[in-house]
Parts: C-alpha cells; structure tokens; sequence
C-alpha cells in the first residue's frame, strides 16, 4: 500500500479529500457528528474507512479507554505498515470569532472541545506516524483561556503538547520535529479568503527532501495557484430560469473554464456535459421582499435599501471579479451572508461547496439547513450537541484544494511523490 492517513475530527471530509486527491489512502476516519460521518462513508464507496472497524464518533472512547488505542495502533500498523500521516482539525467552536460568540460568553477553558488538540497528541503518540497534520482556525494564534489571560497562551499549550510526544521505535526514542504557519486558502487556488493555521511535526528520525519554495521549516508548501474569480467558478451553474424554493437538477450550461471542468470531472474521470445530473442546486425560498432586496444591492454596487438594513451579519454581494487582492471573503457556515453575484438569491448547497473546492460529485448527508441556536447548542446549559446541516458541514471544512496542495507537498518531503 502506498501512503496512509489516518483522519481525526474529519468532518465532512475536505482535507480528507484533498489528501486523497493528492495521493493518499485513508484507513481510519474519526468524526463526532453523525451527518458529517454519513457525508465522509457516502462519498468514499471502497474506503477501508467503510468498515466498521476503520470508523469511529468520539475520539475519547478510543484515547481514554484502557488498552483500546495502543490495540489500534497496532493493528493499523499489522494492516497497513507504517502510518504515513494522522491528520486533524479538533473542533473550533472556541476560537473562531462566530464560534465564540455562539459560547455565550463562557471562557474558553470551559469549553470541552477546545481541549481536544491533547488527544489528537495522545493519538499521534501511540500510532507514531511518520508525520503528523494539525489545522485550526487563524484565531488559535491569539485566544486565552480567560479573559484575564495571555493573548496565544492556547496556542503555546498546543504546541507543547505536540512537541512534549515521543515514541519508541524499536530501542530508540524519537519525538516530532514542528513547523507552523497561518496560510490562506486563495493562495492555494481556493475561490475565497479562508485563513487556517497548521501545524506540522515530521517525525525526528526521517531525513526531509529540500523542497524549493517551502515554508515553515521546509514543511509547509509556499503558495501554489491564484484564486479563481467567482465568474469562473459559478457560471456554468446560473440557470435564467431559476425560482426560489425550486431546484435545478441538471446543469444548465456548458464548462467554460478549467476550473469548472475540474469541478465537473466525475470519479471515473468522466466530464459531465449540459443536461447531465446535478445535485445539491435547490434554491432558498426567499420571499418576494428578500428578492427585491437582493436585486437592489445587484443593482447598487451591494448597497443595501435603507429600509432593510439591521445590525446583525450585514450582507454581501459577491462580486463577478475579485480584483487586484484577490478573494475577500470566507464562506464559514452562514451562506446568508452572501448573496449571488448575478441573481437575487444565497448561494446553494453546490455553490457553496464549489468555494471550498468540493466537486460536484460529492454528496452531504443531512438537512440542507437549520436554525442558528440547533447548530450552535447551548453551552452556557452544559448542552453541547449541535446539529450539522449541509451549509455548516461544508462551511466548517477545510478547503479541498488547501488539503490537495499540503499533501502534495508531505509527499515530497517524504520522497514518496
């Protein structure tokens, strides 16, 4: 078998994809939430990850249970040789800035979630990979534990789990050499902003090949593509007959860029043409004020009617072109922030998948959508259960292309490309 990734906190699946894409094969797949977990098995029919022993929920059934890690770790190993990769995102909920304010006010340290990163540490320790994959949001970089804290004191503790690892390799002790960096998805030819911050640790007893361009210690890739403008990413898919509430569920034009071509390009490697299938392209069911609404601000440079505005998450035209600066927006998991560049409607399910470089052949399990309290929970009542509509699962995922191109280069380092 070739290289290996084991996928923790995984999501729907969008750095898992990107590292398939770039040349791994996932053999374990951890995720809490049963959508995203249906979303990450719909998609991957001849996955190791559909067995059931290759998939599980909550991480700590498996690092806090006596003998039940180290068993997996060594039979991982038996399987599948040396694990190359043991990548994951622990959940940001406390560290992002939409995250935090859904916390009601509570302090970090009293969060659950935001203490994960240490079992993705004990994790990486007892499957001693030959190199391991950290991601979270850029706000990790400056969050204290208590507001009387220190700005990055999160961080530091993160780092130091990670550099306290070591494993045994056969009379030798070795721990993780680390290298972080907070990168930008439009770097990555991602059609939008997305600031993430990964951490990488390359285990200390394997001898790196240079790489030109890189960073972060020569383990992270420098930038890579520019950022396709919203034109080029969305225009196959605008259909002049569209109405809210309805659906288009074949594509009403032609690719016209490379970019579309790629989204369009099915698991065989088959090119989907006008009139073939399309999914996941069913319109919100806006009401005759909303649309007028958005077609004002179409039709005024974004400008919304005085009469509409609110203090709350004003919205945004997404622009045909991004210009000069390229992408300056994030589609995290609120798609009624933005509105179409060329018709008065949010974006669909597709569209929004299209912004993280998920392609059209990939399916989301779940609702398509559901109110803000449902999928923040109510932490301030101890009730940490969220729901995980489509937007969110899409909006909390890392940007395909991101993963692609960080795989890519972990390939490299590894001399395994």
């Amino acid at each position: 078998m070739g290289a290996t990734v084991v996928d923790l906190f995984a999501g729907c699946g969008g750095l898992g994809l990107g590292l398939e894409q770039a040349g791994f094969e996932t053999v374990f797949v951890n995720e809490l939430h049963q959508d995203a977990l249906a979303t990450y098995l719909l998609n991957r029919v001849d996955s190791p990850v559909k067995e059931r022993q290759n998939h599980s929920n909550d991480i700590r059934e498996i690092t806090q249970r006596t003998g039940e890690l180290e068993a997996l770790g060594d039979r991982l190993r038996r399987t599948y040789g040396d694990i190359t990769l043991v990548a994951g995102g622990p959940p940001c909920q406390g560290f992002s800035g939409i995250g935090h304010r859904r916390t009601f006010a509570l302090a970090k340290a009293q969060i659950p979630s935001n203490h994960l990163y240490r079992e993705m540490a004990t994790f990486v320790e007892a499957v001693r990979p030959k190199v391991f994959l950290f991601e979270n949001v850029g706000g990790l970089l400056t969050s204290r534990w208590t507001p009387s804290g220190d700005n990055g004191e999160v961080w530091e503790d993160v780092q130091s789990a990670f550099s306290a690892i070591r494993v045994k390799l056969g009379r030798n002790e070795v721990g993780y050499r680390l290298g972080s960096m907070l990168l930008r998805a439009k770097d990555y030819g991602v059609p939008q902003n997305r600031p993430r911050v990964l951490l990488v640790g390359l285990r200390s007893d394997i001898t790196p090949v240079h790489i030109e361009g890189s960073i972060a210690s020569g383990l992270l890739p420098g930038p890579t593509a520019s950022a396709p403008d919203p034109i080029d990413v969305l225009s196959d898919l605008v259909d002049p007959d569209w109405a809210p509430g309805g659906a288009t569920v074949r594509y009403p034009g032609s690719p016209r860029t490379p970019f579309q071509r790629f989204m369009r390009t099915s698991e065989r490697g088959e090119l989907m043409p006008k009139g073939s299938p399309l999914s996941e392209h069913e319109y919100s069911r806006h009401s005759p004020r909303i649309v007028a609404k958005f077609q004002y601000m179409l039709d005024h440079d974004g400008d919304i009617p005085a009469v509409m505005r609110t203090r709350k998450f004003a919205q945004r035209v997404i622009p045909e072109r991004w210009g000069p600066s390229g992408p300056h927006i994030t589609a995290a998991s609120l798609p009624d922030d933005y509105v179409h560049f060329c018709q008065p409607r949010v974006l669909t399910v597709r569209e929004w998948a299209r912004l993280q470089t998920f392609p059209d052949w990939y399916q989301f399990a779940g609702n398509r959508t559901t109110g803000g309290r449902r999928r923040a929970g109510d932490p301030s009542i101890g009730n940490w259960n969220r729901e995980l509509p489509k937007y969110t699962q899409i909006g909390n995922a890392v940007p395909v292309g991101l993963g692609r191109a960080v795989g890519e280069h972990l390939l490299k380092l590894l001399g395994e490309a």
